[in-house]
């Protein structure tokens, strides 16, 4: 295993021993096709001396941005047939690979292989491609207008006079920050709207006015060495990048409480049940990032003394598009999804998969161009309600229940649920996105009690 370690760490430093390979850094869309898969190295030429950086980063979704299954039936499937049917539309055949297979967008390789094919793009967001950011172009990151500027040269965190037996470091605090973080998590589409905000969120929320940065949560500090030749350091950044698919961070991402305003009913009686929902640790709203994608929904249950339950409809508030908010069991969305494949006259999916109607939805629906709830947010034109979760705030549900004739006498028990899934159940049925990929999380549960007199 030592000569194997040895002679990788030998080929990487012949490797990093050219100069800084290319032209000046370009940004977004202007640096398609100005690189060279060979102006970057592999991930696996920085694991052997980054041993646990590698292995966590093997681990996280950054890593995974071009074989996530869902990510490559959306690009295929949608995405691709899209770009080649809408002219609006056709840059996202090149573009959505600046953030998901950046390499593969530098190089010019449009679109890239499937990933079974293992090519280079199956790196995804790798290793050389963060470490050789210099900054981004404009007033606003988004759109992956980073500027990669490849070669020996790695930009890094750490106060001067760090080195490396292997390659240079250059100390970029530009890494440290948010905004490096928004070139990809902040999107534009083709028709100037934010599809993906997470950073401006963050901005705008008390995190960001506090100064906590994305990397303070998704990339926290620990004790240990970031290179198997380096030191003991107080605060290596672990690259973890844990987030929406990850079950630690989902867990009591959302908080909830309900209770009733009363303490005791008789059957056929009227009960008010208030739940509560918190943003209790994201620092952008809850849902974030792929909102189009992504289904945040609160049920409640009632459950008698002899085991008999109810399920409680949200109370509606009134506001426009409040039918978006409220789970539909008949409600169909997604038609464009025909313009995409080419199908004529596509009926469309169930607009909210098997979430239960009448649950509260926390979500901000896609507008295609037509106005109809789309899944393909390179095609969103506009917006509907913005009725998520934003950081640190929120928002009482109210259930008005008649309870039951039949209603056991003793303790009713009402639970208030916040379930979450990554992809609507209907949409990932039809595109056969494996079950694992859609699976609900609970988020968080709590139960309240009230008498049942006789």
């Amino acid at each position: 295993m030592k000569k194997v370690w040895t002679l990788a760490i030998i080929l990487c430093a012949c490797v990093l021993s050219a100069a800084d390979a290319g032209p000046a850094g370009k940004a977004g869309e202007h640096a398609l096709g100005t690189r060279s898969y060979d102006d970057y190295q592999t991930p696996q030429a920085c694991a052997p001396c980054h041993v646990d950086i590698s292995r966590q980063h093997e681990q996280a979704m950054m890593s995974q941005a071009y074989t996530h299954h869902w990510d490559e039936i959306e690009y295929f499937e949608l995405a691709v047939p899209h770009a080649g049917r809408e002219p609006k539309v056709a840059a996202v055949k090149a573009e959505c690979n600046g953030c998901h297979a950046p390499i593969a967008f530098l190089a010019g390789d449009v679109p890239p292989p499937r990933p079974e094919k293992k090519s280079r793009a199956n790196e995804g967001v790798s290793c050389d491609l963060c470490h050789t950011v210099t900054g981004y172009a404009g007033d606003t990151p988004f759109n992956f207008n980073w500027i990669s500027v490849p070669g020996r040269t790695k930009q890094g965190t750490r106060v001067p006079g760090v080195e490396s037996p292997f390659h240079d470091i250059a100390v970029n605090p530009f890494l440290k920050t948010a905004e490096f973080c928004g070139t990809c998590h902040n999107e534009k589409s083709p028709y100037g709207q934010w599809v993906k905000a997470t950073h401006l969120e963050w901005k705008e929320g008390p995190q960001g006015k506090g100064g906590i940065v994305c990397q303070d949560c998704h990339m926290p500090p620990a004790p240990g060495k970031n290179a198997t030749v380096g030191t003991t350091l107080p605060d290596v950044r672990q690259h973890l990048f844990h987030g929406a698919h990850d079950p630690g961070k989902l867990a009591g991402s959302v908080e909830v409480r309900i209770h009733p305003r009363v303490r005791e009913a008789e059957p056929g009686e009227t009960v008010v049940l208030v739940a509560t929902a918190v943003n209790a640790k994201a620092a952008h709203k809850i849902p974030s990032g792929s909102v189009e994608d992504r289904v945040v929904w609160l049920h409640v249950e009632a459950r008698d003394a002899k085991g008999k339950v109810w399920h409680l409809p949200v109370d509606k508030k009134g506001f426009e598009g409040e039918d978006f908010t409220i789970a539909s069991g008949t409600a169909l969305a997604y038609q464009d999804i025909g313009e995409a494949q080419g199908i004529p006259d596509f009926k469309g999916l169930r607009r909210d998969g098997s979430v239960p109607a009448g649950d509260r939805i926390f979500r901000m629906p896609y507008l295609d161009p037509k106005g109809r709830m789309t899944i393909q947010q390179w095609y969103t034109a506009s917006f509907g309600p913005d009725y998520r979760l934003p950081p640190l705030e929120a928002v009482n549900e109210t259930f008005t229940w008649r309870v039951p004739d039949d209603a056991a006498v003793g303790p009713l028990a009402v639970t208030a649920q916040v379930w979450y899934t990554r992809l609507v159940s209907s949409v990932a049925e039809y595109l056969k996105v494996p079950k694992e990929e859609v699976e609900p999380v609970l988020i968080n549960t709590h139960t309240t009690t009230f008498e049942v007199l006789d």
